[in-house]
């Protein structure tokens, strides 16, 4: 019995002190994450929620601006790649103040700071614990975006992003898609966009050309006979009669039977048939997605030639939400505060209003700074046209600015640039790299796509079909270092048959 007692173990309670690391990711980093890669219509919405929370916050007066806001208009000013290049040294902002939305995990130093901040600013964390900060989040740290259905420029935007396009015809499918309306059509002249992008019409032809197998059927048709003529393809009943009856929709819609059928060539019975089948076609492919208001693409940053060379950047002030902190107020409702419950009430106030202004001042300064290294870098597109796009990545940007490449992630998401050629998503000036066999620059991946392409277009004129070792070899002869499969998933993408079926197709003539 004594040597069970000797065996049992004593239970009781100690006070210990650990020192050690962990990964901790405040509301408020969560929140200046978010807030980067909101798009400017987003970024109003919210601007618009805290305004009507918080009682601190109020818009700035044009007429009225303090040097605060000037501050910020002459750090968002013009930058000329005339004078330099973009570098660290080219804002003021201090490096520990990137790391605020270059951080993509929780546990950076940024966090620890952020915590720091928040310990000595009362009510801070209690703030955004009660949900009073307009977090982001549900209560698990997890986001939860909201899902609505896809607008028809949404729509068309994808598959064009899955056709197998390279930059060049990905950037003349978006400017298309670009002049697409409610009902389907594709308005504007093909001349003038040919003229601002810089590139032949027959490039924008060929590019509609596959944009019209989209879906819905018929949709970037030109007129209501074309949008009927492609929907009569995919049926398999496109035929002379039906391409007449398609010329003669005016006789149609006179009711002048007669006179139709004898432009058609055929009898009562056939005309009867193809009118019942015109009728079951659609003439607005669109209106189906016609649920959702779209919305215009507004920019966030110009680009404008520089009198005296390079490229103007700038960013969009109408986009620029510009807040101010009323400290008078915050002066009058503090010395009136008596409980610990409002005093609380009125520091979580200022704290999250200080945090805000200072947060958008922070994200205008990153949007510029990353604007003007891509466009620093992809200058030769905006000189020459959509066939000198550079392979760009994310950490060449990065790198050249001294951020976090999640932070050059966040900033070209939902963010466009106005150009002379055109307005683009930031996001489509990143292209994939090929390494050159001689160690020398590195050849855009759209490039080589399109150099295939040459190649084979010319397979006729040549009187050979190219294999696709020998179009490897014809590549490693220019110094571009490319595998066979590469080669056969580029020309798959871009739906060029195989050597062996255009082979027999050009035999057939």
């Amino acid at each position: 019995m004594a040597g069970r007692r000797g065996r049992q173990r004593v239970i009781g309670q100690r006070l210990e002190i650990r020192q050690g690391q962990g990964l901790v990711i405040t509301p408020q980093l969560q929140q200046a994450i978010k807030l980067l890669q909101l798009s400017n219509q987003e970024l109003d919405e919210y601007v618009e929620a805290e305004l009507e929370k918080n009682p601190l916050l109020q818009r700035e007066e044009p007429e009225s601006a303090p040097e605060p806001a000037r501050e910020l208009a002459a750090d968002a000013a013009e930058l000329s790649f005339a004078d330099a290049e973009v570098s660290d040294r080219a804002t003021t902002v201090d490096a520990r103040e990137d790391d605020v939305y270059g951080d993509a995990t929780p546990g950076e130093r940024t966090s620890d700071r952020l915590s720091d901040e928040a310990a000595s600013q009362p009510g801070l964390s209690d703030w955004s614990a009660a949900g009073k900060g307009g977090s982001f989040n549900d209560g698990d740290g997890g986001e939860r975006p909201e899902r609505h259905d896809p607008t028809l420029w949404e729509h068309l935007q994808a598959q064009a992003s899955s056709a197998g396009f390279s930059a060049a015809d990905h950037a003349v499918a978006l400017a298309l898609i670009d002049g697409v309306d409610d009902g389907g059509y594709l308005r504007g002249e093909l001349e003038e966009l040919a003229d601002r992008l810089g590139c032949g019409l027959e490039r924008i032809e060929a590019v509609l050309a596959v944009c019209h197998g989209f879906e819905p059927t018929g949709v970037m048709a030109r007129s209501v006979p074309e949008c009927l003529k492609l929907q009569l393809i995919e049926r398999n009943r496109f035929d002379p009669a039906m391409a007449a009856l398609l010329d003669n929709l005016d006789l149609l819609a006179r009711r002048d039977l007669g006179a139709l059928r004898k432009a058609c060539s055929v009898d009562v019975d056939d005309l009867s048939e193809m009118i019942s089948e015109l009728k079951a076609l659609t003439p607005r492919p669109g209106a189906g997605f016609a649920g959702e208001i779209a919305q215009t693409v507004i920019p966030d940053v110009h680009v404008r030639p520089d009198p005296a060379g390079g490229w103007k950047v700038e960013l969009n002030s109408d986009t620029l939400p510009r807040l101010l902190v009323d400290k008078r107020y915050h002066a009058s409702v503090s010395a009136g505060a008596r409980t610990e419950a409002e005093k609380t009430f009125v520091a979580d106030c200022a704290a999250q209003a200080n945090w805000l202004v200072k947060s958008l001042d922070q994200r205008a300064k990153t949007i510029l700074k990353v604007g003007s290294e891509i466009v620093r870098q992809q200058d030769a597109f905006l000189a020459f046209g959509v066939e000198f796009l550079r392979p760009l990545n994310l950490k060449t940007v990065a790198d050249a600015i001294g951020m976090h490449e999640s932070t050059v992630s966040r900033v070209t998401s939902n963010k466009y640039v106005s150009t002379p050629r055109g307005v683009f998503e930031l996001k489509f000036f990143f292209t994939a790299a090929i390494q050159a066999t001689d160690g020398g620059a590195s050849h855009s991946a759209e490039a080589v796509r399109h150099r295939i392409r040459s190649m084979i277009d010319h397979e006729g004129r040549d009187g050979d079909v190219l294999s696709d070792d020998r179009i490897v070899e014809i590549l490693k002869e220019a110094g571009i270092d490319i595998a066979r499969r590469t080669v056969a998933k580029y020309r798959e993408a871009l739906r060029i048959p195989s050597s062996v079926e255009r082979r027999r197709m050009l035999k057939a003539g």
